[in-house]
């Protein structure tokens, strides 16, 4: 909870008094580039965790190597305690960590509401004898009814039985927070979820994200607005060049040197 994360040492790779989300020696090369070298990083429970860094700092591929999009040359990370290395990205989902993406990835060719039941879990009328003997009718309407719940919440729910390529930017990036929800994951990746949203939808994807913690999720997002960085994050890493340069409240990362001279070179005053 960020509670426990007061009197915390503002330092790279600290430990957390209850992390979700433990990684270790994290190394991803292209070629002669090192994308991600990560030594030691916790994830604390319960809080929401903004990852910033300039562009080309390592974030996106930090994300697709812990969802198993991507795979490392080195290094372990666990969720909960079990071990999620070679770990198929279907399987890490269902087993409590989900992302969504910068450029959104919504089934465009199939209604709101579909999208949100092809991410539902356990649908026994998915295997042959599920959907001859199970009771897959019932599991399906119980799915519906999630959906539409979750769909409502999100803002969604009268667009349910349009298309989802009809949606807007904004829009599709709600579909993905309430698709994300049907896995009913316990750690939520949200890779840069207000990048190309107007300000009014911001305040309501951000009310959103919040929401999510106070549902007793955990959550990392990567965010290049400050402002917005400042206002929601209960504890800020920093990347540059694949390394975690530092962490901490939001606040004493905004002021730190290492952070400053990553985003705007040396001898440049404090981001505000």
């Amino acid at each position: 909870m960020a509670a426990e994360l007061q009197g915390i040492a503002a330092e790279p790779g600290v430990a957390k008094p209850d992390p979700i989300l433990k990684i270790e020696g994290l190394r991803r090369t292209f070629g002669g580039l090192t994308a991600v070298n990560v030594d030691r990083l916790e994830i604390q429970r319960g809080t929401i965790t903004s990852l910033i860094g300039p562009n080309g700092a390592g974030k996106t591929t930090l994300f697709n190597l812990l969802t198993g999009f991507d795979r490392p040359q080195e290094g372990a990370w666990h969720l909960n305690g079990g071990a999620l290395v070679g770990i198929a990205s279907f399987r890490v989902a269902r087993r409590g960590m989900v992302r969504t993406f910068q450029l959104t990835k919504s089934l465009g060719r199939l209604t709101v509401l579909e999208n949100m039941l092809v991410a539902a879990k356990d649908q026994i009328g998915e295997s042959f004898w599920g959907s001859l003997f199970g009771r897959w009718k019932a599991i399906e309407a119980a799915n519906e009814k999630k959906a539409m719940a979750s769909l409502e919440r999100f803002g969604l729910g009268h667009m349910a039985g349009e298309y989802a390529g009809s949606l807007s930017g904004g829009q599709r990036k709600l579909l993905e927070m309430a698709r994300a929800l049907m896995v009913e994951p316990e750690l939520v990746m949200l890779d840069e979820p207000t990048a190309g949203v107007n300000p009014a939808l911001t305040q309501s994807l951000l009310g959103h994200i919040t929401g999510l913690r106070d549902l007793g999720m955990s959550v990392v997002f990567i965010e290049h607005d400050m402002d917005v960085v400042q206002e929601i994050s209960d504890w800020v890493v920093c990347m540059s060049q694949g390394r975690v340069i530092a962490e901490g409240p939001p606040l004493t990362v905004a002021r730190n040197k290492a952070v400053i001279d990553a985003y705007l070179g040396e001898h440049h005053g404090e981001i505000d």
